[in-house]
């Protein structure tokens, strides 16, 4: 049973839930939504009933189409009430279905899209259809709890039955010679407290059992389609993906334009001076100066190609192309400034993206380990899981590192969820952390 929607107890309450669940909010709005099921229920499904009645006897003209359109638009607006009295007792959010959007401008062309619209449809199936779940539930709900309730108290109005039927208390079982067997002795009263006491103590659960299938319908035929909702995430994924990869850009322009690209600018400015030097200075000294200002240059020509080829291997090295991801794992395992034991156990190869996206992830959380986590060592793990491949990086560093927005974390998150991946952070104050991270499998 789904207990999300029964709010935990609040801090510092030594009631439990269970004790507490008779009189909790939570309890009482759901049981109020079953008892206006039956009423609403029974409108909707009798209109719905006359739509279809109305609509398919007219069928054979023209006006029965028009009925039919208008019918559905109506179950429409219907399905808002529903959404709103869930989301109000319920807790339930439920997202707006997408309006019709008619092709063709015009009558003709928005009655053809209320009639070619599975949302359409699938209101006037919850119309239908909830009318015998809502009588069922509230017939259920209502003498389970209100017998409850009743039995609970039964010793605050036995008096009524020697004072006004002429019997000690209620029958079990009689005869017409009136002979039968009453609830009246202090031990059978207290039993029967007992079985009311249960039955009150389980009817808000009971309850809430009842309202899952509600939820299930609601959710299921005034909500979204799951392919709309598919289509939504994948638009939704596809803007992830376009923010990272012009995030990705940045960064790499920034890098070129404050590293490589800065030290070659000096380097041709030393090239230059060296170049005059040799023109203007003709003692004998000048070969020397010459050769200083060269030798300086030369070096300034070695750092920038050291930092162009840590750029290249940041972005899609060759060993990983070459060779796979565990020699490319274990070669920026090797590099990094903190100790690290990197263990790669895979079948095959993945997928060409996969397998760049798994070499990003852990170049990235390598990086945070060795900017930020002030850690001794290091682990890395990557293992095919059925259809996932999961990679997790431990340190035994401070600790701290979190998701939130703004974050290289966050930042990654969001990459691997246009993929339909993962990432999880475990990460108290004072270490150790481990970030394990989830991709698809697809093989090559």
């Amino acid at each position: 049973m789904d207990l999300a929607h029964a709010p935990s107890p609040p801090r510092g309450s030594h009631v439990p839930v269970g004790l507490r669940a008779p009189f909790s909010g939570w309890a009482w709005r759901e049981f109020l939504y079953l008892f206006l099921s039956l009423p609403i229920a029974s409108l909707l499904f009798a209109y719905a009933v006359a739509v279809i009645a109305t609509g398919a006897g007219l069928l054979i003209t023209f006006l029965g189409i028009v009925v039919l359109a208008g019918g559905l638009a109506g179950c429409r607006a219907l399905g808002v009430v529903e959404r709103g009295r869930a989301r109000a007792l319920l807790g339930l959010e439920v997202a707006e279905p997408a309006p019709v959007r008619a092709a063709k401008p015009g009558p003709l062309g928005w009655i053809g899209a209320v009639l070619k619209s599975g949302v359409s449809w699938r209101h006037l199936l919850y119309c239908l259809f909830h009318f015998p779940w809502a009588l069922f539930s509230f017939v259920l709900a209502t003498v389970f709890w209100s017998v409850g309730w009743a039995l609970l108290s039964y010793p605050l109005w036995r008096w009524t039955f020697p004072a006004y039927l002429g019997v000690p208390g209620i029958q079990v079982w009689g005869d017409h010679d009136g002979h039968g067997f009453y609830l009246a002795s202090p031990g059978e009263i207290g039993g029967v407290s007992a079985l009311g006491l249960l039955m009150v103590l389980a009817g808000p659960w009971l309850v809430h059992g009842l309202t899952q299938v509600d939820r299930v319908m609601v959710r299921g035929l005034l909500g979204p389609s799951a392919l709309a909702g598919r289509v939504s995430e994948l638009e939704s994924d596809r803007g992830v993906m376009v923010d990272t990869a012009a995030a990705d850009l940045r960064r790499i322009e920034r890098e070129l334009h404050d590293g490589a690209q800065a030290r070659l600018t000096s380097l041709a400015r030393d090239l230059e001076l060296a170049k005059e030097k040799l023109a203007r200075e003709k003692s004998a000294h000048a070969p020397e100066a010459a050769a200083r200002v060269v030798d300086e240059a030369h070096g300034e020509v070695k750092v920038a190609l050291r930092e162009l080829r840590a750029l290249a291997r940041g972005i899609h090295p060759a060993i990983l192309t070459d060779r796979g991801l565990g020699p490319a794992l274990s070669a920026l395992a090797a590099r990094c400034t903190v100790p690290v034991a990197a263990s790669v156990d895979l079948p095959i190869r993945p997928a060409a993206a996969i397998e760049a996206l798994a070499y990003v992830t852990v170049s990235e959380l390598l990086e945070n380990v060795s900017r930020h986590a002030r850690a001794t060592r290091a682990t890395v793990d990557v293992w095919r899981a059925a259809d996932r491949i999961v990679l997790r990086v431990t340190d035994d560093g401070q600790g701290g590192a979190t998701t939130d927005a703004g974050g290289r974390l966050a930042g990654l998150a969001g990459r691997l969820g246009s993929v339909d991946g993962l990432l999880v952070v475990d990460s108290p104050d004072g270490g150790p952390t481990s970030v394990s991270a989830e991709l698809p499998w697809r093989g090559r």
